[in-house]
């Protein structure tokens, strides 16, 4: 088991931002900006197009209301979703809220936030996504 389907399976603690049965969001423990969340499936599978095209759907439609939730957390003008994955090899969507394009630069340092902070940030994220189901 991966170190993303252990998180998922609360078997490593994280800062949950959603969740489905498919499908488990939380936040970046390195982030680039505040409310840098990771959204990943909970099946292990390594790269995003191997997904099936109904599964890969699924996928981005809980993305996107997690960006949502996102969003509403952590004022913005837009949430960029980046798919890299090869620093942990399970899919896996970076959704960030930005302001500007240097936002989403990932040679950039690292926010060093604490653990009030970071449960506090993923608290606001899953109420704004409770709000959307």
């Amino acid at each position: 088991m991966d170190i993303f389907s252990k998180i998922a399976a609360g078997e490593i603690p994280s800062y949950k931002c959603a969740e489905s049965e498919q499908f488990y969001a939380f936040l970046d423990i390195n982030p680039l900006v505040k409310g840098h969340t990771l959204v990943i499936p909970r099946r292990e599978v390594d790269y995003i197009f191997d997904m099936e095209d109904e599964e890969l759907a699924e996928y981005q439609v809980f993305a996107k209301k997690v960006a949502k939730a996102v969003k509403a957390a952590c004022p913005c003008i837009k949430v960029a979703q980046v798919v890299i994955g090869l620093e942990v090899r399970h899919a896996h969507i970076h959704l960030i809220p930005m302001n500007s394009e240097a936002d989403v630069d990932f040679k950039r340092e690292k926010l060093k936030l604490s653990e009030d902070e970071l449960k506090e940030i993923s608290d606001r994220i899953y109420t704004e996504f409770m709000k959307l189901k």
